[in-house]
């Protein structure tokens, strides 16, 4: 009798999004304008007529979450603390916006955005996302490899961590930047391992359209077996470096949101459980799987690192 293993990344037929909804979407992302050298309209550019379809090897066991509750519902304190900063969001002019290359590498740059997507593969990659505050998503992300950046980059031999920045009052002064108790600019860091990881990404569309503001416009990081905080958002600067990154929140509060972040249904937050996520969209509650569900992925990066690494 022959027995199949299954891949990790398949999901079961009962989770698999209806072919005509599929479909239609597909037909929709030809439909609209061009990602990599189509027109910007209003800051905004459209998505390519020949839109990539999704990478088959990153896929769900679950629905895709409701595009309207994925683009509402979001984290940005650069706009304000509150779920709802959509509004807030919009007004950020997303163009010309120029992407700082730096620190331990052959040669520094500054490049506009739109000139690094057109040096980059773009995909489609369905992700599940898991907010430190144990709500959590499904989406299908555009955008490309981490890895790639990292080669285009070359860094020297001696670049150990790679550090990302969001857009602060230089770039566009946003109504949170006045708050003079968080420490600007919002700072995140990786290994060079997890950061040249098959899974780490960064992103450029979602749904099948570029990025809106809420969401990390005009680019953004996708990390899916962390918490979400690590996925930085509206990213300016990328930097090579030998130096663990002091980052955002762990600079606010070490004890409740270290460096590592890996999702991990064993360790509750200070002030909540996360054995349990709440969906966007149903309100479903689920049971919280250790890195997000991407253990087969990723749990090798942290092989001898395991009691820091899965703490925080």
């Amino acid at each position: 009798m022959l027995i199949r293993t299954k891949r990790d990344w398949e999901l079961p037929e009962s989770a698999a999004t209806p072919e005509s909804v599929y479909l239609n979407r597909r037909a929709l992302m030809t439909v609209a304008g061009g990602i990599a050298g189509g027109l910007a309209l209003g800051g905004r550019r459209a998505l390519a007529a020949d839109a990539p379809a999704p990478n088959p090897a990153y896929t769900l066991d679950r629905a895709v979450t409701p595009e309207a509750a994925a683009t509402s519902y979001n984290n940005f304190y650069e706009f304000g603390t509150s779920k709802d900063v959509v509004s807030a969001a919009q007004k950020m002019p997303l163009r010309p916006w120029t992407v700082r290359i730096d620190g331990l590498v052959e040669k520094p740059m500054t490049l506009g955005v739109d000139d690094l997507l057109k040096a980059m593969p773009v995909e489609e990659r369905l992700y599940r996302h898991r907010c430190v505050e144990a709500w959590a998503m499904a989406v299908p992300w555009m955008g490309f490899p981490l890895a790639k950046l990292v080669a285009f980059a070359k860094p020297l031999s001696s670049a150990t961590y790679v550090e990302l920045q969001t857009f602060g009052r230089d770039v566009y002064a946003a109504p949170g930047l006045r708050q003079p108790f968080y420490p600007w600019p919002y700072v995140e860091g990786l290994t060079m391992a997890e950061a040249t990881s098959d899974l780490a990404f960064l992103s450029t569309g979602l749904y099948g359209k570029p990025l809106q503001g809420q969401n990390g416009a005009p680019l953004r990081l996708t990390l899916p077996w962390k918490y979400g905080f690590k996925s930085v958002k509206s990213v300016v600067r990328i930097s090579f470096t030998d130096k663990r990154p002091k980052t955002f929140w762990a600079l606010l509060n070490a004890d409740e949101y270290g460096f590592w972040a890996n999702v991990n249904p064993a360790v509750p937050h200070p002030r909540w459980s996360q054995a349990r996520e709440r969906l966007l969209g149903s309100n479903e509650s689920v049971p919280t799987q250790i890195y997000n569900g991407y253990g087969a992925q990723v749990a090798g990066l942290y092989k001898g690192l395991e009691k820091e690494a899965l703490f925080m």
